[in-house]
């Protein structure tokens, strides 16, 4: 008997796919068994991946490249056929920190750089707050210290006075905003409007052992993902992942679609990818000195980034 696929997830609104379809059955109905499990941070999935602990995983496009580049640990063979979301990521401060124009001047005056929060090293969030911070003239490697917090703990480590902000996915943002702890700045889709945000990485030898189940896994989360783009469905979706997840209903209400968050989840059309997508990451990773110069950045990309994969699978 052939095992179930092993799909890794963390506690956010944009594992919502992958929720809603081992909650509908639609797994099962493509005919494909899947296993949901629920990590702890993005350092987990990334082990488990490589380690093969972990078939495939709901996660990060910059730690699926990373991986396969082989700069976190061993090389690991992946590829992404899907991406699951767009945007959906926010930039809080604390409360005492000033907002807006007076961000800068405030950064620059203190005496030891104020620390920032992101999931992870290699994460969208982690490029997105640099390229943000650098447009405004704020060196983010001297002028603040970025450390890395697992995304559900993010909103205590801003409580206690840990950190002074953080760049993390729904629902985290909303949460800082109605404990009163935090106040969002801006929604990551006003630094790169649309950007991808969550993918589908599979490990590499999937696609030769067991293409058929990776056919029926592509088809349930796109079956799923079209579900979670209807706004109509959201308050049951809410629900559904605080039940699964042990999130806050009500902000991750307001971040799906719909909902009213600074940024809401986009799921409408994520599915699609381009190599030119996977080429602005490693363009961002070269920027701050995390590739070496030199590599073949479109083939290696289009090695990993697979859209044919799902058009030939799940589309065609």
């Amino acid at each position: 008997m052939t095992a179930a696929l092993r799909l890794g997830v963390l506690r956010l609104a944009d594992s919502a796919p992958a929720v809603l379809a081992e909650a509908e059955g639609l797994f099962a109905a493509e005919g494909v068994e899947v296993a949901l499990q629920v990590e702890p941070s993005w350092a987990n999935v990334a082990d488990k991946l490589a380690w093969g602990m972990l078939d495939a995983a709901i996660m990060l496009p910059p730690l699926a490249l990373a991986m396969a580049a082989g700069l976190r640990g061993r090389r690991t063979g992946l590829i992404v056929p899907m991406g699951i979301s767009r945007g959906g990521n926010s930039v809080v401060v604390a409360r005492d920190v000033p907002a807006g124009a007076d961000l800068a001047p405030w950064l620059r005056s203190r005496a030891q750089p104020p620390r920032f929060a992101v999931v992870h090293g290699f994460s969208t969030h982690n490029l997105l707050l640099r390229h943000w911070l650098a447009a405004g003239g704020i060196d983010p490697d001297r002028a603040v210290e970025i450390v890395v917090v697992p995304p559900d703990r993010v909103v205590g480590e801003l409580a206690a006075g840990r950190i002074a902000g953080f760049c993390a996915g729904a629902p985290w943002g909303e949460v800082a905003a109605e404990q009163g702890v935090g106040q969002v700045l801006l929604g990551t889709s006003s630094i790169r409007p649309g950007h991808p945000e969550k993918c589908l990485a599979l490990a590499e030898g999937l696609l030769r052992s067991r293409p058929g189940e990776v056919a029926a896994l592509l088809r349930a989360l796109l079956r799923a993902q079209r579900l979670c783009a209807d706004p109509a469905l959201a308050p049951e979706l809410a629900a559904l992942l605080a039940a699964r997840l042990a999130l806050p209903q009500a902000a991750v209400r307001l971040a799906l679609p719909g909902g009213g968050a600074t940024e809401c989840i986009g799921f409408a059309g994520a599915d699609a990818i381009t190599v030119g997508e996977a080429l602005w990451f490693l363009a961002e990773m070269r920027r701050w000195g995390w590739l070496e110069d030199g590599a073949d950045d479109a083939a290696f990309a289009a090695r990993v980034y697979r859209p044919d994969v799902l058009a030939e699978l799940a589309v065609g």
